[in-house]
């Protein structure tokens, strides 16, 4: 790895005027906050940051981004303050560390519905400056190149979100060589043997033919010649995940897959890359069915290339991609190309796409899609690579995943063409609603007008916008039926567990429910979409009963030293079930805090004083207070009714303060003690099913220490 000398002297050769001074006083900075933090492998933490540096600035990146990238991690990780980094280089590269930071937090691998939002805090952030991702990618791309240093089981988390999640981002905005890495490093670490497998083979196929790229590069450099070009030549074995996951997609063993060579031919001019694909079709066979023309049809992230796969010398298959000089930086560095530098000026690349569009888009669809699916199958299909594009009978090209039917071509054109759809024809030829369309087919949508999706479309449908859509209008065609029908269901449910049905109740068990109103609630109840027991468990969970043998209270922590003494923060009165650290204190053993108490902000500077806690799983007594706040109406007997049903959930008020008293309403805080997270939701939608109560809020108080 270079040192800062070797790192300002690299962004000189690119950029003469870039502000050297700027970028070591960076280090200096860097290195002043990370002093006394090391790394898994025992270096020093700022070799982290400098070889994140050194990444960006081989792809000739701007002064801002070399300097966030030396800046990164200071804000989540030292001392340092959003504004010692304003003042000291500017308010750009304090935004871009903001944003690193930011998308350092966000937890992509968590449930669907908490990972479509974080989805679209990451669209959000590129959307603002997309060199926020790119040095995200560089911080991801180090760590991978070092996981080895990590525990077992944060290699296997860090390299799955890896694989799910940075390498497809990485392939979508155009950056393929590090998505490439990014994959083939992951893979060492999910399927080591697999992995060291392939490479076996390798060596042993070098050994039994030589050295097969050699002589495949000089064959083609061979006929460059004969044709009059001056090109570049470059051959290599693909890596060993890209064959790995061939040979799954094609369920075929080693020894029968074909293209395991790639080679590039670089050239001046997109007329030069005609005559070069003449040549090389005209000395091999081409395999059909394996030319590409992404110059003609580039891709969405700005891509352009031709691919074709010719047989070869030896009958070997090998893929060769053809090129301009300008098409081949954006292959490499994707939308890096748009800070990019070459003797100190701004590269102007034509072929550049802006990814500002791609971006406002999936925001786009992240507010105007109705389930959490139709916005994650929307991010995958744009991520992702398994794509097929296919064509409307007036040339406009269509995007689609694999295994996607005409039904689904219908719904990405309109809403209206897809409920409509009575039949496809592709290329000409009438075919069943459930094939399965193929790259570069053309799709007719046959429509007739009063045609309605029917219910076995689900199951013909691949995308979440075909599947949203079919939902909505079958649910909309017997909604009447099916609010009337839910409605009966539900009286019945309530009066089974001795409970009044209110609209009250109702409305408190769709918003907990995430649906949009009574009417939807009732409709899914008819629908058979929501189970009756659903309903009646998410007002009424204590009528579900717990077995087990109760956790003493004194044991209820795991991972505290011996008999260490602990006690719950006040200030955000963690319950188990919650995600808690401990914070220890001289005098007072541990204090527990949920995990997003503000107050810990107060010990980021002392992180010897952390301590790493969980709840012990089992039944924990009623014996954890949380106060509530509420709201309720200022009327005879109501809060008579309100403490009877904190009682009916088997938990206890300990304290009551009325806070503000008015004519109709009045304020009151109360402590209740409770036995988990579980406990204190249920307590709470019992009260909020309550007709009388207006308002309830958990109180959090950072004021309010232990």
């Amino acid at each position: 790895m270079e040192d800062i000398s070797g790192l300002i002297a690299r962004i000189k050769s690119y950029h003469p005027k870039s502000d050297g001074d700027r970028i070591h006083r960076a280090y200096e900075f860097g290195a002043a906050m990370h002093e006394g933090q090391f790394r898994h492998s025992g270096e020093p933490y700022i070799c982290h940051p400098l070889a994140v540096a050194e990444i960006l600035a081989e792809q000739r990146l701007d002064d801002d981004t070399i300097v966030t990238a030396l800046l990164h991690d200071t804000v989540e990780d030292t001392r340092a303050s959003f504004e010692d980094v304003a003042d000291r280089f500017g308010p750009e590269v304090a935004g871009l560390v903001d944003g690193v930071t930011k998308l350092t937090k966000l937890q992509l691998n968590s449930n669907e519905t908490k990972q479509a939002e974080n989805f679209r805090k990451l669209f959000m952030a590129m959307s603002r400056d997309m060199r926020v991702i790119l040095v995200k990618l560089a911080d991801r791309l180090h760590n991978m190149r070092t996981i080895k240093s990590m525990k077992p089981e944060g290699q296997h988390r860090k390299a799955r979100e890896t694989m799910d999640i940075y390498a497809p981002l990485a392939g979508r905005i155009g950056m393929q060589w590090m998505r490439e890495e990014l994959e083939d490093l992951a893979f060492s670490v999910l399927n080591p043997e697999a992995r060291n497998s392939i490479i076996r083979r390798f060596i042993t196929l070098q050994r039994e033919t030589g050295d097969v790229i050699d002589k495949i590069t000089s064959d083609i450099r061979i006929e460059l010649n004969r044709v009059g070009i001056a090109g570049e030549v470059h051959g290599r074995a693909k890596r060993p995940f890209s064959i790995w996951r061939k040979m799954e997609e094609k369920q075929i063993g080693f020894s029968r897959l074909s293209d395991i060579y790639g080679f590039r031919v670089i050239v001046e001019t997109e007329e030069e890359c005609y005559r070069v694909l003449g040549a090389i079709h005209q000395r091999w066979r081409a395999v059909p069915g394996r030319f590409k023309d992404y110059i003609s049809q580039p891709k969405s992230n700005g891509y352009r290339s031709i691919h074709t796969t010719v047989s070869g010398r030896d009958g070997k298959r090998v893929e060769v991609q053809i090129r301009t000089r300008q098409m081949h930086e954006v292959a490499e560095t994707g939308v890096a190309a748009h800070w990019s530098y070459r003797d100190g000026e701004r590269v102007l690349n034509p072929f550049v796409v802006d990814p500002a569009g791609w971006v406002a888009s999936l925001n786009e669809q992240f507010d105007s899609a109705d389930d959490h699916d139709e916005f994650l199958e929307a991010v995958r299909l744009e991520m992702y690579q398994d794509q097929v594009f296919c064509f409307t009978p007036k040339g406009e090209v269509v995007k689609l995943p694999k295994g996607a039917t005409p039904l689904d071509f219908a719904y990405a054109i309109h809403t209206r063409i897809g409920d409509a759809c009575v039949g496809a024809k592709v290329d000409g030829v009438r075919v069943p609603l459930w094939t399965r369309l193929r790259n570069g087919q053309s799709c007719e949508i046959l429509t007739a007008e009063g045609q309605r999706p029917q219910s076995t479309w689900m199951d013909i449908a691949v995308t979440g916008r075909a599947k949203s859509a079919i939902r909505r209008s079958l649910r909309a065609a017997d909604r009447v039926k099916f609010i009337r029908l839910g409605t009966e269901l539900a009286r019945v449910a309530f009066d089974g567990v001795q409970k009044r049905m209110t609209n009250k109740a109702l409305a408190t068990a769709a918003k907990s429910l995430h649906l949009q109103d009574v009417d939807e609630l009732l409709a899914r109840l008819g629908a058979a979409e929501l189970t009756t027991r659903r309903l009646i468990e998410v007002l009424y969970p204590e009528l579900a009963t717990q077995t087990g043998d109760e956790i003493d209270a004194g044991s209820a922590i795991v991972g505290l030293d011996g008999d260490a003494a602990f006690e719950r923060a006040n200030c955000c009165q963690p319950v188990p079930g919650e995600r808690i650290v401990g914070i220890t204190r001289r005098g007072k053993g541990v204090i527990i805090h949920a995990i997003d108490c503000p107050t810990l902000v107060d010990f980021e500077d002392q992180p010897e004083r952390w301590v790493d806690l969980h709840w012990h799983s089992g039944n924990h007594p009623s014996v954890n207070t949380v106060t509530f706040d509420l709201t309720m109406t200022n009327d005879a007997g109501v809060l008579g009714r309100i403490c009877t049903l904190v009682g009916a959930q088997k938990a206890n008020i300990s304290d009551m303060e009325f806070i503000d008293r008015k004519p109709d309403f009045y304020r009151v805080r109360m402590d209740v003690d409770l036995r988990s997270v579980e406990h204190m939701h249920a307590v709470r939608l019992a009260l909020e099913a309550d007709q009388d109560v207006a308002t309830i809020a958990r109180v959090r108080d950072p004021d309010r220490k232990p």
